[in-house]
């Protein structure tokens, strides 16, 4: 995917710079991005209709999820989505904020009151991951790309305590050889070629089925490309995929932990664990949905 500026999409569009920056900060030019101040803005966007243009009632759940994120709907699926799955892949990966005080920094950005000690980066980590959330919405009908993902552990790790190591690589591949549950990874000088050769395989597919999404998962995770953060930003790109083949996506629990890391281990000799593990996590992802009213 190839980005332009904001000066480039004005021209092209023939409008204002500032109309294409509301639109960007409006959330209606889907996949554009923040780096810095800077907007990065898809190349074969769509010029957006009229502002006063009559809408369209949302049908599917991503819509559903663009529209009460542009709106900061408190209380729908949008909202339901940033607590349970910031909470949970968190807390797979060892956070210790409870469930109340992850929805609590959604909802107020604020702390709240604690009688013990908080790590400041599950607190970071937290507020960031949100804003990952965001992006999987925004970008969720484009390809996956080196790019994309290399963005979501940008913003996943950035303000954290690793962020002020010098070996620490915040967006970009790991330095330093690292293990995942015991078992060996991708060597870091090996890593791009051997994620540039999993997107070109899984984006050849045009059409992709759930065990496919799972694949791509177990694959990603066995490379581990970053030094951290590889859980999450994998458990992310699962949701996003599943949203952009109109697959129910699911949240791995906190509660299903030891099922998904047998099932991770375990998917090159018998795939049903982890199939298993997801399709009962997207079981109770649907019960979200019925609550809601949104079809699937």
């Amino acid at each position: 995917m190839n980005y332009i500026s904001v000066a480039d999409t004005a021209k092209r569009w023939e409008m204002s710079e500032r109309t294409v920056r509301n639109y960007c900060a409006q959330n209606k030019i889907p996949g554009a991005f923040l780096t810095g101040k800077t907007w990065n803005i898809p190349e074969n966007a769509e010029k957006p209709g009229r502002l006063n243009a009559r809408a369209t009632a949302p049908k599917t759940l991503l819509n559903i999820l663009k529209v009460e994120q542009a709106a900061k709907t408190s209380g729908g699926i949008y909202h339901k989505l940033q607590i349970e799955l910031t909470y949970n892949s968190n807390h797979i990966e060892g956070s210790r904020l409870t469930h109340d005080q992850t929805r609590y920094i959604f909802e107020t950005n604020t702390i709240g009151a604690t009688d013990g000690t908080m790590n400041v980066d599950d607190i970071v980590e937290t507020a960031n991951h949100f804003k990952c959330i965001d992006m999987i919405i925004t970008q969720a009908k484009y390809a996956l790309t080196e790019k994309f993902i290399k963005e979501l552990h940008r913003t996943l790790k950035s303000g954290t305590s690793d962020a002020r190591l010098d070996w620490f690589a915040v967006g970009d591949y790991k330095r330093m050889p690292n293990e995942v549950g015991g078992k060996e990874t991708t060597q870091p000088e090996r890593v791009a070629d051997e994620l540039k050769k999993l997107l070109a395989e899984y984006n050849a597919v045009k059409e992709k089925t759930l065990e496919e999404i799972i694949d791509f998962h177990v694959r990603f995770e066995s490379i581990h490309p970053f030094q951290d953060g590889n859980g999450r930003v994998g458990r992310l790109i699962m949701f996003k995929e599943c949203l952009r083949n109109g697959i129910v996506p699911f949240i791995i629990d906190d509660d299903m932990k030891l099922f998904y890391y047998r099932g991770l281990h375990e998917w090159s000799g018998e795939k049903g664990y982890l199939t298993d593990t997801c399709l009962a996590a997207q079981d109770k992802f649907k019960k979200y949905l019925d609550y809601f009213r949104i079809g699937y």
